[in-house]
């Protein structure tokens, strides 16, 4: 009776267990660089950069949202689904309206439910103000050619 006791509850263990699903998840989503910075820019110029993602999982992978952290940062990218294996971008804009260093995150939501998060950074420097001083040698040389 021991035997068929110890018998039928490693039976039911191993119904049991071989009824929960295995599920595994592979992140398909591979990003080529996390971060960039840009560096010294000016005030009040557009600076653009390209992040490269490649789809390597089995089944085509949808970008459903890319979202910036300020409205002074803006991704865009394709709305189609990426096949496996291939590789898109996602290009990021940024307009820096004030001086100083900065630090803004995109999040990248896809099939259904996953996300990834990208950086940018760098440094603004304060453009000059006004026009460039005027040139007293110009009305010299424009004197001369007439």
């Amino acid at each position: 009776m021991r035997k068929f006791l110890s018998f039928s509850v490693l039976l039911m263990a191993c119904f049991f267990a071989g009824a929960q699903p295995v599920t595994e998840t592979q992140d398909a989503l591979k990003l080529k660089e996390t971060e960039h910075n840009f560096g010294k820019i000016p005030q009040g110029k557009p600076v653009y950069y390209s992040f490269e993602i490649t789809n390597s999982g089995t089944q085509p992978l949808k970008l459903d949202n890319v979202q910036a952290s300020c409205g002074c940062t803006t991704p865009e990218w394709s709305h189609e689904p990426i096949a496996p294996g291939a590789t898109a971008q996602i290009k990021v804009g940024y307009n820096a309206a004030a001086e100083n260093d900065f630090e803004k995150f995109i999040t990248i939501t896809y099939n259904g439910t996953q996300t990834k998060q990208l950086k940018i950074s760098g440094h603004v420097w304060k453009a000059p103000e006004g026009a460039a001083p005027s040139n007293a040698s110009v009305q010299f040389l424009k004197k001369q050619t007439l």
